[in-house]
């Protein structure tokens, strides 16, 4: 089975790049994308994906707290991958906060997004 992938990033480009370098992986599926907190919460819950690519400075007009998206992405029994431009220790934390699995920077996606996306699915797609 493939693995799911719910995208979240407010970045077309960063979207677009993304897509492309899961099209061609069939053991990965893009289920969806969205550009905010509150659309990830929802589409992670009908979408049950085993990652989500969760860019941590996306838009946030609806204030939803770190701890809020935690709590509701651990209930889905999905695993977060954060990305961002900065790799810092307040960057770090707050990937943490959210409850994120692994830490990427967007400028190595193209090198290490696929391994990281196996890397963190295995004990998500298992349990589905």
């Amino acid at each position: 089975m493939p693995i799911k992938v719910l995208l979240a990033d407010d970045s077309e480009l960063v979207r677009r790049a993304i897509r492309r370098l899961l099209t061609d992986q069939p053991n990965i599926t893009l289920v969806g994308e969205t550009t905010d907190f509150a659309q990830t919460l929802e589409r992670s819950r009908e979408l049950r994906p085993h990652v989500i690519i969760l860019d941590l400075h996306m838009s946030n007009d609806n204030k939803i707290s770190p701890s809020q998206v935690r709590s509701h992405i651990e209930r889905a029994g999905s695993r977060v991958l954060a990305i961002s431009v900065w790799d810092d220790e307040e960057t770090k934390t707050l990937a943490d906060n959210y409850g994120a699995v692994k830490l990427l920077d967007k400028i190595n996606l193209g090198t290490q997004l696929i391994a990281s996306i196996l890397e963190i699915a295995a004990p998500s797609a298992e349990n589905s």
